[in-house]
C-alpha cells in the first residue's frame, strides 16, 4: 500500500452468512478499520467498504433447513455481522449486501459486457462440487476420491449446462502483472504461492449455476432464467458495485482500491479471479491484495466441538475493545497465523499497555503536577534534549511503510520505541534530582521531553486505539487529527505551552483470566477397533503435513550476549519481512560460518522468547556423538521453497 495519491478505497472481503461473526472476521475488519482510520488521518480521501455475501447454494439450504426463507435467514446473520462492527464502533462507509438491488444491477452490467466481449460462452459443465466451499474441483485435486481438498466434506458429482468465463484466456497476463507489480499481492510468500498456481495453466472458470435459484439472475436481455451467477463472480463485484458500478458511479472515483484485506483461504479468488474479471472489464487492477493467516486457541485449532472458538464480543467485553485490537495487531507478523491465549492477551495488557503506555501517562500527569502545577513548557526540549527527540523523529519516519506494507505488528514494535525512549529519559536525567538542585529549566524540559514523545506515539497509535489515544492526547491538550499529524510528524514541531489534565489509570492491571475455557464436549469412550489402535509414536500423514517446513537463507548471524550456546539470526523465507530465530547451535557454528547459507526452517512453530528475544522459528539438525549438522538443501533453492 503506497501513499502516492490522495484517495484510499479499503475493503474487507464480504463476509459470508453461513455463520456468525468469528475472531478471523475481527481480525480482518480490524485491520481494514486501521488502514482506514491512519488514512483519514494523513488526508487522504477515503472510502472503507465491508458487508456480507448472501447468496449461493449453501446459504439456501441452511435457510431450508431453519425453516426460513433465505432471505430471512441472510437478513439475521448479516444483521449479527452489521451490529458488531457498529459495537466495534468500526468506522465503514459502506456496508454493501450481495441482496441489495443496486449490486444486482451492477453484477448483471458486468456479466452481460463480459459476454459482449466473447469472455463468457455456455457450454456442459461435469465435475466435483463441493457446498460448503462453494467451488468445483478436477479428479486430480479431490482427496480420497471423494472429498473436498479445502475443507474435507464430501463432494457432489454435478453436471448441468453452465456459461464459463475464459480464465486461461487470462494467463499470461496475470503472470505479467505479478511480475511488474513487486506487492500487487502481500506477503511476498503468499504472492508466490498464487504464481506457482497460475504458472501451472488455469482453466475456464464456470460462472453459473442451473441447479438452485437463490443468486442474482443473469441479464433479462439474454433471455435465460433458470441461470444464477456463481457466488463468486456475484460476490468479488461487490468492490465495485458499492461504488456505484453500474449505476451511479460519481463513487467510481476511489477505485482502483488501495488495499483488499482478507484471510488466507480466499486469497486465489482475490488474486486470480478478480483480477482477470477486471481486465475483462477493462477496469484498473486493486493496488494490493493483502492476505493474512488464520488464528488458533491455546495452540489449538478452532472448532466447535472443542468449545474453543473465539467470540470476539466475548473478548472485547471481558478485556476492553482497544485492548483487543492493540492485541491481535500487535501479536503475529502479517500474513502469519496466530494463537490466541488469554496469557498471551493479559501480558500485553499488562505489559505494553500498562507498564510501557500507561505508566508513563501516569508518570507525566504526577510530575508536572507536582513540579510545575500541570503546565508544561516545550521551549527548552531542543537544548537539553535534541538527540532524543531527532531519534524518535527517525522511528516516526520509517513508520508509514511498515502500515502500507501491512505490517502492523512492526509498525507497533517501532512505535514502542518512542516510548522506551521517554520512559528511559527519566530514569536518566531524573527530574526530581534537579528540582532538588534548583535546575527547573532542565527539569522542566524533561518533563516536556516526555509529554511530546508520548503525544508523537498517541498520534501514531490513534489508528489502533482511537479511544484511548483521545483520551491521551485530551490529557495533554492536543488532537489526533490531520492537523497535529502535519505539525508533529512531518513538520516534526513541538507542543507549545500546555496543560497536563488528570485522567484515571487507563490500564488497570490484570491479575488473572477472566473468561472460563470451555472444555471439549466429552463422548462416550469407545474401545477403539483393532486396526485403529496406533504404535507409540505413529503419526499419519496428516498430522505430518501440520508441520510447515521451508528452505530459508540466513543472512543476518550473530552471537548472544551471555549465552554460551545460543546464535541470533535473521532467515529470509521469501516473506515481507525476515525471522528473527534464536538457535543454540553456538557450540557447533560462528556466525560468519552461518552468514548467506541455506537451512530448513520449522515456519509455522509457535513464536517462543529464549533470553528475551523473540524466536520466530527452528532449525532442523542432527545430533550425535561426532557432533551437530543443520540439514541443508544439496542445491541452492529459493526461499520459501517448502521441505516435503
Amino acid at each position: 500500500m503506497s501513499n502516492d495519491c490522495k484517495k484510499a478505497y479499503i475493503t474487507t472481503p464480504i463476509y459470508y452468512v453461513n455463520d456468525v461473526p468469528h475472531i478471523g472476521h475481527a481480525y480482518t475488519t480490524i485491520i481494514a478499520d486501521t488502514m482506514a482510520r491512519y488514512s483519514r488521518m494523513v488526508g487522504l480521501d477515503t472510502f472503507f467498504l465491508t458487508g456480507t455475501d448472501e447468496h449461493g447454494q449453501k446459504i439456501e439450504q441452511a435457510a431450508t433447513q431453519r425453516g426460513k426463507t433465505p432471505k430471512e435467514y441472510a437478513d439475521e446473520i448479516s444483521g449479527k455481522f452489521k451490529s458488531l462492527w457498529d459495537e466495534f464502533d468500526i468506522s465503514y462507509d459502506k456496508f454493501i449486501r450481495t441482496t441489495d438491488d443496486e449490486h444486482k444491477k451492477g453484477v448483471q452490467k458486468a456479466f452481460k459486457t463480459m459476454y459482449d466481449k466473447g469472455d463468457i460462452y455456455k457450454d456442459e459443465y461435469e465435475g466435483h462440487y463441493c457446498i460448503s466451499c462453494e467451488t468445483f474441483f478436477t479428479d486430480t485435486q479431490l482427496v480420497d476420491g471423494g472429498f473436498c481438498p479445502d475443507c474435507g466434506k464430501e463432494t457432489s458429482l454435478v453436471k448441468e449446462e453452465s456459461y464459463f468465463f475464459k480464465l486461461s484466456n487470462y494467463e499470461d497476463k496475470l503472470l505479467q502483472w505479478y511480475k511488474s507489480d513487486e506487492k500487487c499481492v502481500l506477503p511476498k510468500g503468499k504472492k508466490n504461492e498464487v504464481v506457482s498456481f497460475v504458472e501451472q495453466g488455469l482453466k475456464d472458470l464456470s460462472v453459473t449455476r442451473t441447479s438452485f435459484d437463490w443468486g442474482v439472475k443473469l441479464p433479462s436481455v439474454m433471455n435465460d432464467p433458470k441461470h444464477v451467477m456463481y457466488v463468486w463472480l456475484d460476490a468479488l463485484m461487490n468492490y465495485v458495485t458499492a461504488l456505484g458500478y453500474g449505476g451511479d458511479e460519481e463513487n467510481m472515483k476511489y477505485w482502483p482500491a488501495r488495499v483488499h484485506v482478507l484471510g488466507k483461504d480466499i486469497l486465489r479468488f482475490h488474486a486470480i479471479y478478480w483480477p482477470a474479471f477486471l481486465m475483462s472489464l477493462e477496469l484498473p487492477l486493486p493496488k494490493h491484495i493483502a492476505a493474512h493467516g488464520w488464528w488458533t486457541r491455546n495452540g489449538e485449532k478452532m472448532s466447535k466441538s472443542k468449545g474453543n472458538v473465539v467470540d470476539p464480543k466475548e473478548v472485547a467485553d471481558a478485556y476492553g475493545l482497544e485492548n483487543f485490537r492493540y492485541f491481535m495487531l500487535r501479536e503475529v507478523p502479517f500474513g502469519q497465523d496466530g494463537d490466541f491465549s488469554q496469557k498471551a492477551l493479559i501480558d500485553r495488557i499488562n505489559s505494553d499497555l500498562g507498564n510501557d503506555l500507561g505508566n508513563l501517562l501516569n508518570r507525566l500527569i504526577g510530575m508536572s503536577g507536582k513540579y510545575f502545577g500541570h503546565k508544561v513548557d516545550s521551549s527548552d526540549v531542543l537544548e537539553f534534549h535534541k538527540n532524543e527527540i531527532n531519534k524518535a523523529n527517525t522511528i516516526l519516519k520509517n513508520l508509514p511503510e511498515f502500515l502500507y506494507n501491512m505490517q502492523t505488528n512492526r509498525y507497533l514494535e517501532e512505535l514502542w520505541k518512542i516510548l522506551t525512549i521517554a520512559n528511559q529519559s527519566i530514569a536518566i536525567y531524573e527530574p526530581w534530582v534537579k528540582m532538588k538542585e534548583g535546575r527547573e529549566k532542565e527539569a522542566m524540559a524533561v518533563v516536556a521531553l516526555v509529554a511530546n514523545l508520548l503525544a508523537k506515539v498517541s498520534l501514531m497509535l490513534s489508528p489502533v486505539m482511537p479511544k484511548t489515544c483521545e483520551v491521551i492526547s485530551d490529557a495533554i491538550g492536543f488532537k489526533n487529527d490531520t492537523n497535529y499529524f502535519v505539525k508533529l510528524f512531518e513538520q516534526e514541531e513541538l507542543l507549545a505551552e500546555f496543560e497536563v489534565k488528570k485522567v484515571p489509570p487507563l490500564f488497570p492491571k490484570i491479575e488473572e483470566e477472566i473468561l472460563k475455557e470451555k472444555k471439549e464436549e466429552s463422548k462416550p469412550k469407545q474401545t477403539p477397533k483393532k486396526e485403529e489402535k496406533k504404535t507409540d509414536g505413529i503419526i499419519t500423514i496428516d498430522e505430518f503435513f501440520k508441520t510447515s517446513l521451508k528452505i530459508g537463507t540466513i543472512i543476518e548471524a550473530e552471537e548472544v550476549k551471555k549465552s554460551d550456546r545460543l546464535l541470533l539470526l535473521k532467515v529470509d523465507l521469501g516473506e515481507e519481512s525476515q525471522r528473527q530465530i534464536v538457535a543454540g547451535i553456538k557450540e557447533f557454528y560462528s556466525p560468519d560460518e552461518l552468514l548467506n547459507t541455506q537451512v530448513c526452517v520449522v515456519a509455522n512453530l509457535k513464536p517462543a522468547k529464549l533470553m528475551g528475544m523473540l524466536s520466530e522459528g527452528m532449525l532442523l539438525a542432527a545430533k550425535d556423538k561426532n557432533g551437530l549438522s543443520l540439514l541443508r538443501p544439496e542445491t541452492p533453492k529459493e526461499v520459501g521453497t517448502k521441505v516435503s
